[in-house]
């Protein structure tokens, strides 16, 4: 136990030395960054020749550089970004930071928490890196998430902010709990529960430990051995008690569900939003377009399995369940986007590498949304989903000073957004080439 501590405690020494805490004192208080052009991504307007006005992080007023040069403090550090096309830090609804492509499977169980949380905090950078200020992340084992949300907003290692969910909560046998052991280990994920009474408990104990969201199994799911996509798992009375009890605690929450019965029944038990919807259908869109329902697909992940499932350690079934789910997946998403329902953006990063979550947006659009519905779709969209409007999402006064630089017009080519010039989080540079 000793050698773990010190293994650990030697990791994040690293870390904190080689990305040191930027102190009050250190920061500028006040940034001026001149943007060539700024998409307002409630219209789709670019605004040329911009002044974006930064103080203690956050935005104080965007507007003409010829009409705020003279407001802004002399003392203020200058930030030139007049050559790029800047918009909003990029949210990720639907992440495992702490979760990586190539130990599936089996491989899995060789994984400690406090390797996840030492591997979350690589991914938060390179997540950060690629133009994701935020995410949310649903699903970490014990609650290694939450400990790197806490290091993140400590300073003691870069990364996005980050709405946690702990450990996601599931049937026994089901999608969130692990089979691969034999039954004389008696092993169960720690978010299992069932019975009403269980889930209830689960919501309050995930709430007691620090989780800002709360992520749930309707349905069984791919990566995982033993369940169908397709069939439902809590029963409807189940759901109804975790999201109650969730919305009481003042927690929203997240269904992975693929299954149209498992969606249809978590968006009538009041759910917040259907992480995938593999096999959503026309009564699921009519009832997600009724309760003000989001979807948050995650559609460029097949893209990237098909070219390397063999190297992810994963079974027959797992492989095989992908490769009859996935293509679906893309039918109807794209059924659903016709249909008008409300998309947030998600890519289920950890089936592939951190860092290319922004290939989502060219099958988001080539599937039929337009180059800004996707871009709102990781800004205004899953900033409400988040509850976060009132800090992220939008260049505004009052918000996080978290924005982005791309060359060229992402509204023309959204590719663009797959080669970040430079990201600002929290009025400093986290990145730039």
């Amino acid at each position: 136990m000793k050698k773990l501590a010190k293994v650990v405690t030697a990791a994040i020494l690293f870390f904190m030395s080689a990305y040191p805490v930027e102190t009050q004192e250190r920061r500028a208080p006040v940034v001026a960054v001149k943007a060539g052009r700024v998409l307002d991504v409630r219209t789709g307007r670019y605004l040329e020749h911009q002044l974006i006005w930064i103080e203690n992080g956050r935005v104080m007023q965007v507007g003409a550089e010829t009409e705020l040069a003279s407001r802004v403090p002399k003392d203020a550090r200058i930030v030139d970004l007049s050559r790029y096309t800047v918009l909003p830090g990029l949210i990720d609804a639907h992440t495992h930071l702490t979760f990586s492509p190539f130990f599936g499977g089996y491989r899995a169980l060789a994984v400690s928490v406090p390797r996840e949380a030492l591997r979350g905090a690589r991914n938060a950078r390179g997540t950060l890196e690629a133009g994701f200020t935020t995410v949310r992340n649903v699903a970490a084992n014990g609650y290694s998430d939450i400990a790197l949300r806490d290091a993140i907003n400590d300073g003691e290692v870069p990364g996005p902010r980050i709405d946690a969910s702990g450990p996601a909560i599931g049937i026994t046998g089901g999608h969130c709990d692990s089979n691969l052991l034999a039954p004389e280990f008696h092993f169960f994920s720690e978010g299992v529960a069932n019975g009403v009474p269980a889930v209830m408990a689960k919501v309050r104990e995930n709430v007691k430990y620090g989780a800002d969201v709360i992520k749930f199994c309707a349905t069984g799911g791919v990566l995982s051995k033993g369940d169908s996509p397709d069939l439902e798992q809590f029963s409807p009375e189940e759901m109804q008690a975790l999201i109650r009890e969730a919305h009481r605690l003042g927690r929203k929450v997240a269904a992975h569900a693929h299954g149209a019965q498992g969606i249809k029944d978590a968006i009538l038990a009041g759910v917040d939003s259907i992480e995938h919807g593999s096999f959503i259908n026309e009564e699921d869109i009519q009832l997600m377009k009724a309760h003000g329902t989001y979807l948050v697909p995650t559609l460029y992940l097949s893209d990237w399995f098909m070219e390397h499932y063999r190297e992810m350690g994963l079974t027959e079934d797992m492989v095989a369940k992908a490769k009859f789910v996935m293509p679906a997946a893309r039918e109807n998403v794209a059924r659903a986007f016709r249909g008008g329902v409300k998309v947030a953006f998600g890519t289920d990063a950890a089936v592939y590498p951190h860092g290319l979550n922004a290939h989502e947006f060219a099958v988001m659009v080539k599937l039929g949304l337009t180059p800004l519905s996707a871009i709102q779709a990781a800004t205004i969209n899953a900033a409400d989903l988040l509850g976060w409007s009132d800090r992220v999402g939008s260049l505004e006064p009052g918000h996080f000073a978290d924005f982005i630089a791309v060359d060229g017009d992402p509204l023309e080519d959204v590719t663009v957004l797959e080669h970040v010039k430079v990201v600002v989080k929290g009025g400093d540079v986290a990145n730039s080439e």
